[in-house]
């Protein structure tokens, strides 16, 4: 079952102890997710508003347990609110590291956490890891397995040309079951393998028309995908 309406955000789904929240996933203005287990606190693609939306739903307390950040890439609209994350969990006086998970190439979380660092040198109280990441190999936090893996977006150039973004997919399992996120991507086999049997994918759908596009699924692509799993969401649907 698919969720079209971007009226219909947030976005929720739970199984069991595995819980995931869509706050919002628009094209050009933001998205922003929680996924939660009893021993986990993620957010994947901070954008703007996220610090907003993490107070109402889990509080000080809760954000100041967030673990891990997960990037897809390095568009504004997936990371144009990480700076007041950071800077809120510094206020607050946070002590245990906090790990960034992003793309290799991905060159705006280089400049945001090289910038944030000479700006709060002195005032930084926890420590920030950078994970970098090159291939498509799993990896666990918090009793979470990660697989991350590569998708295909692309952004406009100069003379009406396109080029590739860095860009992730990622996929969580806990306790056999699975979450897979496809951040923004057109149509690549990799998406298509990972959504396959998961208990939940998250399909992006940004093409502006019906016809198949470098940078983003159609709706009808999102949906055929979608299907594979056993239960989808579409987001990041243009207005």
């Amino acid at each position: 079952m698919a969720n079209k309406a971007l009226s219909e955000y947030p976005l929720v789904w739970k199984k069991e102890d595995f819980f995931i929240k869509i706050f919002c996933s628009i094209p050009s203005i933001a998205t922003g997710i929680l996924i939660t287990t009893p021993k986990a606190l993620f957010v994947v693609d901070p954008g703007d508003g996220i610090l907003r939306d993490l107070n109402d739903e889990i509080g000080t307390k809760g954000i100041l347990n967030i673990s891990d950040i997960f990037i897809s890439h390095g568009h504004h609209d997936h990371l144009g609110g990480i700076w007041s994350l950071l800077t809120y969990l510094s206020v607050m006086r946070r002590k245990d590291d906090l790990t960034i998970h992003y793309p290799k190439g991905c060159n705006e979380i280089i400049s945001i956490y090289k910038a944030f660092v000479k700006v709060y040198k002195k005032e930084i109280s926890y420590t920030i890891n950078l994970n970098q990441i090159s291939d498509e190999k799993s990896f666990s936090r918090n009793s979470v397995k990660i697989k991350p893996f590569k998708v295909n977006h692309r952004e406009t150039a100069p003379r009406n040309k396109t080029v590739p973004v860095p860009s992730l997919g990622f996929k969580f399992f806990y306790e056999g079951k699975s979450i897979c996120y496809g951040g923004d991507t057109s149509f690549c086999k990799s998406l298509v393998n990972n959504v396959k049997g998961s208990d939940l994918s998250i399909i992006e759908a940004g093409a502006l028309g019906t016809e198949s596009s470098e940078m983003h699924l159609t709706i009808n692509e999102a949906i055929k995908i979608g299907e594979l799993s056993k239960k989808y969401f579409l987001v990041h649907i243009p207005k």
